[in-house]
Formats: structure tokens, sequence, C-alpha cells
């Protein structure tokens, strides 16, 4: 017998025979984690709507209850990267011993994020550059973006200079996007081994480069 109407939504949603269990009214997030999984594994190229429900074990139609086309998937994922990264970033800075060495951990843990998750790394800026402007995760208080913000004003930059306070922001934050995208070159393996491995030759960089090497003023006591 067809299914009509809320049962046949409902069929949709269901999972397939064998596929991985998810709780009820979780389907957009198992949706977002199986595209993950397949751009880390085989790249943007082979995301579509149809494979990311073959690999959450749903109907071809369930994604498009969440999703309207391959481009919102996409954004979704991306946005998850995100939040990772600020998640990430907030982790470095409150490992910090100073505030004044907390820029330093930030972006560490920035180039960390970038070397473990390649793939959507990629597609993060790529949605981002395709707006006008950045994603709410990516730009909010409680992202890493605004993570590096609250960290230069414990180190001392003044908060009442909004123009110094971005441009500080943003050179932070390119010093780190340029470090993750050098760091894997082959020609600094062997400074690499020399240094005793990647983070210890992230953390080199870092000291040599523009607001990671400066020193704000002091905080008062």
């Amino acid at each position: 017998m067809r299914e009509t109407g809320n049962a046949a939504a409902k069929s949709a949603d269901a999972p397939a025979c064998g596929a991985r269990p998810y709780h009820h009214g979780d389907l957009s997030r198992a949706l977002v984690a199986a595209g993950r999984r397949i751009l880390e594994a085989e790249g943007p190229t082979a995301l579509s709507l149809r494979a990311v429900a073959r690999e959450a074990g749903v109907s071809p139609a369930a994604p498009y209850h969440h999703f309207k086309d391959k481009s919102e998937l996409l954004d979704a994922v991306a946005e998850e990267g995100w939040r990772e990264l600020g998640d990430a970033i907030a982790k470095g800075r409150a490992a910090a011993t100073d505030p004044r060495l907390a820029l330093n951990e930030i972006g560490v843990a920035y180039v960390a994020f970038a070397r473990q998750n390649p793939a959507l790394y990629r597609l993060m800026y790529h949605a981002a550059c395709n707006r006008s402007m950045m994603p709410d995760k990516a730009k909010g208080e409680d992202s890493g973006y605004g993570q590096v913000r609250e960290a230069l004003i414990a180190a001392g930059a003044d908060p009442t200079d909004e123009r110094e306070l971005q441009l500080t922001q943003i050179a932070a934050w390119c010093n780190a996007h340029g470090v993750a995208e050098m760091v894997g070159f082959k020609e600094f393996e062997t400074l690499k081994e020399a240094m005793g491995g990647e983070e210890a030759f992230v953390r080199g960089i870092l000291r040599h480069t523009g607001i990671f090497s400066r020193r704000p003023r002091a905080v008062p006591d």
C-alpha cells in the first residue's frame, strides 16, 4: 500500500536496514556527520545529498527534509567546522599560563585544527569566500575569531581603540592562517625534525611572526 502524509515523511527519515542508529530529531546532525566523513575521505566533489543519505543509512529523500540542495549541506558542514575551530581556540587560550602567552597558544591550536582537518578547513574558507559576510559561528563573540579579540584585550590591547583592535585581530588571524597554509611544505621537514616535531616548529614560527612576537603593554596587577 502506498504511504501518504506523515507516514511517508516518517518512512523517508527512517534509517535503512543495517544503518548507523541515531536518535529521533538528530537526522540533520547525522547527515552533517556523514557529509564530514565523505569530505575527509573523498573530497568535496564526492559530496551530494544522495551520497550523504547513503552514508547516513537513510532514504535518498530524507536529506531534502533538512537541506534544499548540496550548497546548504556544504554550508552546514562548514559551520560545524567553525564551531569546532572555536572550541579548539578556546581550549588553547585557556591552557595559557599568562594572558600575554595566550595568542601563541591560539595560533598553535588554529594550525593544529587546520592540519588535522584539511578538507574541512578548505571547505570552511571556500564557503566563507562565497558569502557577503562570514557565518555567525565564524565571527560571533564565542567564535575563534572572537576569542582572538578577547585574548588581545586581556593581553593589554586598548578596547576603546576599535580600529586598532580590529586591525590587530585581523593580523593575528592572518598570521595563523598563513602558517597553517605553509607548515606542511616538504622543505621544512629537516627543520621540524631538528626542533623536535611539528608543534615545536609551529611555536617557533609564531614567536617570529607579526602579532605573535609582539609584547602588548603589561596588564595592570
